[in-house]
């Protein structure tokens, strides 16, 4: 899978954090500066490909040129592209930092697909650049049988059993950022290497909030050294600067291989715009000459909506991140937007609050959506955790719980709300998937342990950081009656990927017997925490 080949960073872009080098990590031939609007030579596409929101019969081709050019994407069932079909996509240019979007649609189910980027000059298309290619599968249109060939080899080979995904967050967070010593973002590997079908980014995907420094010295003396650029010099306050956050994970070798392989479904938290910001707020930060969130957060969701395809955002027309990825009979991936629609963090004591979290409107389409939904599972990606306590300063509250182990209050009285429509009208197979609190953990929540009683039990599933800084573990909030049967945080705040390793989930869900196995796992692959859930059973 053809990444970009080429010279070395260029002298303006980098700084001395990168300049030293490594073997252990292979950096690509990329200028971290918007592309000049007149160039030599023919278009190309160091930065790799993505694809993202596949379904049974389509998906989300994502692209950047180093210059204008007409992309063009061919699909074919093996990788020799014999009987390719071809779509034509958009012209890149600077309104959108010259990355493209191509959609794909008609595609069979439950195949590999194989394609190829092409970029040519929009004058000249005799003057294409080389093929970046890139592999998914589609979605299952009916169950399958086990395969007993379940594991390493599935990328190009025969069916294929159920469904398997992964879920983290938390990328470049706290200063920790591209690492050369270590190889860079070693997780991204690990993932790639179990062959997930799509992996689920549960927010912060950048910390727009917090620059990467040259080098860190850890509690041990030893010296964290990061690949560093202009943009991630300082905190991100223009459209320019949001767009350099972004193109900074992408330096690393192993997420642009990740990309080239597994389908993503991204949704966005805080760390996107600022740590803890709610619409309206005046931020209190001495580092932003730009102190009104509504304004970052648009520039925010702007670079946000060029750099990842997600089948409800365009750049130039808006939309939303909430959305529901419908994965075959097996799944249905309901992705929430806890950021854009809340009220003001506060105390969260107040007994009634229609806006709560997620906004009125997000949660009629929440409850309407999980009603219609037929699959045999379904997955609510919650950016946000349901019942640790995230504090915002002294006094107030960053997630759902306040801490008060009685009757729902504040945000609380949402949650409450969908639990109570879930139990109500019947809707099976619901399990809630985090990142946010930089540890991993499972939580199972019951109404015989509850304050509210009117909802059937549930699982709910913490994973992250995938390279950011780990945090000690937070308190339960006994409304809704969590268990912690497992959970492996550090003792002390922000410890490196080097101290605490990064972690992320994966979930299997078999293809015969519609049985979910959802694992904790850490970098290297090891399983910390395994359980097996039942499809229709509760209380599980």
């Amino acid at each position: 899978m053809a990444q970009g080949s080429g010279g070395g960073f260029g002298r303006r872009t980098l700084l001395q954090g990168a300049a030293a080098g490594s073997a252990a990590l292979a950096l690509p031939a990329i200028s971290c500066a918007a592309p000049a609007q007149a160039r030599s030579g023919r278009p190309s596409a160091d930065w790799g490909v993505q694809v993202g929101d596949v379904t049974t019969s389509s998906g989300l081709v994502w692209v950047r040129s180093d210059r204008p050019a007409r992309m063009v994407v061919q699909t074919a069932a093996t990788e020799s592209f014999r009987n390719a079909r071809t779509w034509h996509g958009p012209v890149t240019g600077a309104g959108t930092d010259f990355t493209g979007v191509t959609s794909l649609h008609g595609l069979p189910p439950g195949e590999q697909i194989h394609y190829r980027v092409l970029l040519a000059d929009p004058d000249d298309p005799r003057r294409s650049g080389e093929p970046v290619t890139g592999t998914f599968r589609t979605a299952p249109a009916g169950r399958t049988p086990t395969d007993a060939g379940r594991g390493s080899g599935r990328v190009g080979g025969g069916r294929r059993e159920g469904v398997r995904f992964h879920w983290s967050g938390d990328l470049a967070g706290q200063g920790w950022g591209i690492n050369p010593d270590r190889g860079g973002y070693r997780i991204y590997e690990d993932m790639r290497r179990r062959n997930p079908d799509f992996f689920l980014c549960s927010g912060d995907s950048i910390y727009a909030d917090g620059p990467i420094p040259e080098r860190v010295t850890l509690p041990d003396g030893r010296i964290w050294r990061n690949v560093t650029t202009e943009e991630k010099a300082k905190v991100a306050e223009t459209l320019a600067e949001f767009r350099g956050a972004f193109r900074y994970n992408l330096l690393d070798d192993h997420l642009r291989r990740f990309n080239a392989q597994v389908p993503t479904i991204t949704q966005w938290d805080d760390h996107e715009v600022h740590n803890n910001w709610y619409p309206g707020q005046l931020l209190d930060d001495d580092r932003y000459t730009v102190k009104e969130t509504d304004v970052l957060s648009a520039r925010s969701l702007r670079a946000f909506s060029e750099y990842f395809p997600i089948r409800t955002l365009r750049p130039d027309r808006g939309g939303r991140v909430y959305r529901v990825v419908r994965h075959g009979p097996l799944l249905d991936v309901f992705v929430l937007d806890m950021r854009r629609y809340r009220n003001a963090n506060s105390p969260d004591r107040q007994t009634d609050d229609p806006q709560g979290i997620l906004g009125a409107g997000q949660l009629r389409w929440l409850k309407r959506e999980l009603s219609r939904s037929t699959a045999v599972w379904k997955v609510i990606a919650s950016d946000m955790p349901l019942g640790l306590v995230v504090p915002d300063g002294k006094a107030n509250f960053e997630a759902l719980a306040q801490g008060d182990p009685g009757a729902p209050l504040g945000r609380e009285l949402q949650l409450a709300e969908l639990l109570r429509h879930i139990k109500h009208a019947r809707v099976t197979g619901t399990v809630w998937l985090t990142t946010d609190v930089h540890y991993t953990a499972a939580q199972h929540y019951a109404p015989e342990r509850a304050a509210f009683k009117d909802f059937e039990p549930f699982w709910e599933f913490v994973s992250g950081p995938l390279n950011a800084g780990g945090f000690q573990a937070l308190k339960l909030d006994g409304t809704f009656g969590p268990e912690q049967p497992f959970i492996k945080a550090p003792d002390r705040a922000n410890t490196s990927p080097a101290e605490s390793p990064p972690y992320f989930g994966e979930i299997d869900i078999d293809g015969e017997s519609g049985e979910m196995t959802v694992r904790l796992r850490q970098e290297g692959g090891e399983v910390l925490f395994s359980k097996v859930l039942q499809p229709g059973q509760v209380g599980q």
